[in-house]
């Protein structure tokens, strides 16, 4: 699968997930907690592989093409 987010995207997206992750060690292992460790951690992912699931789903591409 090709990347389908552009640079400002994905460091975005891994700058929310650096505050998401910590909140189960913060909050303490409540379900929310949890809920926003796992949104940090597909977040997380996105960001370090700059392929998202939804976007492709959709058709959407934030990249430019160089041809």
């Amino acid at each position: 699968m090709n990347t389908n987010q552009n640079k400002s995207e994905r460091i975005t997206r891994f700058i929310i997930a650096l505050f998401l992750l910590p909140a189960p060690i913060i909050f303490g292992n409540n379900v929310f907690a949890i809920i926003q460790a796992s949104v940090g951690a597909v977040l997380l992912f996105n960001a370090i592989s700059g392929i998202c699931a939804i976007y492709g789903i959709f058709g959407i591409n934030t990249c430019r093409v160089n041809n």
